[in-house]
């Protein structure tokens, strides 16, 4: 029994060498468009005055949140500006924005065809389980095989990883819409596709935004672990930081890091659940409005 041994991890090393000697046009096409994607964006962010990103966001944080938020925002913000880690922000910003529009297109298909069949869900679930416990840092490995250092293995590692939530939360929300609502939409003659857009979609959109927030903590948290393969951003500076052993360019870039998360945190929150947040900008546009219908009405 002890010399007994599979040799998995040989098996896979020749897959790979198979994949890069044959699908390598495929690999050249991503690597292409993945670093458009992050150039462009990252130029956009990079070469605006950093006040007019700061007041775009702090707005963003009033309109969905509350203007506390906004002020928190404002001072948080400037607070990376002052310690010089404004363009490595950026950076990352950019990264976790292209990493999670992408798994989000690619999570709430799988979630919906996982939530409308069950033979799906029984096949895409343990890759599921797959993907969440496998060590994030394995899946750099792949990744650098395949796109080579730098940016875009830091891109295709973090969509891999913050992937799974978003497709286990629309399946379980779509799955969670009550079965009389979704009856009742049949009794009226709605096809399929009707009552996914119109009934389940909208019951279900609170608990896909929350798996929209995980995807996005995720995307950050595999952001700055990009930084060991090239990524730039804070990151990277947090790489840097522990190879020099250079404490303070460490601290700079966590609290970087730090208050990047807790605004996506905060606004994605409050994008599932607006009727939580009433000192938001649009909840006071909302009572205005019904305030108005009101006194129309009662004229």
């Amino acid at each position: 029994m002890e010399n007994i041994r599979i040799p998995i991890g040989a098996w896979v090393d020749t897959a790979f060498d198979w994949l890069k000697e044959n699908v390598a046009w495929f690999f050249d096409a991503v690597t292409w468009l993945f670093n458009f994607l992050i150039e462009v964006l990252t130029d956009v962010l990079v070469d605006l005055h950093p006040l007019v990103i700061i007041i775009l966001l702090a707005l963003i944080g009033w309109i969905f949140r509350s203007w506390q938020m906004a002020v928190g925002t404002l001072i948080t913000l400037f607070f990376i500006m002052t310690m010089d880690q404004w363009v490595a922000a950026m950076q990352t910003l950019a990264l976790i924005i292209i990493a999670a529009v992408i798994a989000i297109i690619i999570a709430v298909p799988v979630g919906i065809l996982a939530a409308r069949s069950n033979r799906a869900s029984a096949v895409i679930k343990p890759i599921l389980d797959f993907m969440q416990t496998m060590p994030a840092f394995v899946y750099l490995i792949p990744a650098v095989t395949f796109f080579g250092i730098g940016v875009v293995p830091g891109l295709v590692a973090t969509v891999i990883f913050a992937l799974p939530p978003g497709v286990r939360f629309t399946e379980l929300g779509i799955r969670g819409v009550d079965s009389e609502t979704v009856e009742a939409g049949q009794s009226f003659g709605a096809t399929p596709g009707q009552i996914l857009r119109g009934v389940q979609l909208p019951l279900a959109t609170p608990t896909i935004m929350a798996g929209i927030n995980q995807v996005i903590m995720l995307a950050l948290a595999m952001a700055v672990i990009a930084g060991m393969v090239g990524a730039d951003g804070l990151g990277k500076n947090v790489v840097e930081a522990i190879a020099t052993q250079n404490l303070p360019l460490g601290v700079e870039a966590g609290l970087g890091v730090v208050i990047i998360a807790v605004y996506l945190d905060r606004v994605t929150a409050a994008l599932g659940n607006a009727k939580d947040y009433p000192r938001s900008l649009v909840a006071g546009m909302r009572r205005r409005s019904a305030k108005n219908k009101a006194a129309a009405a009662a004229a």
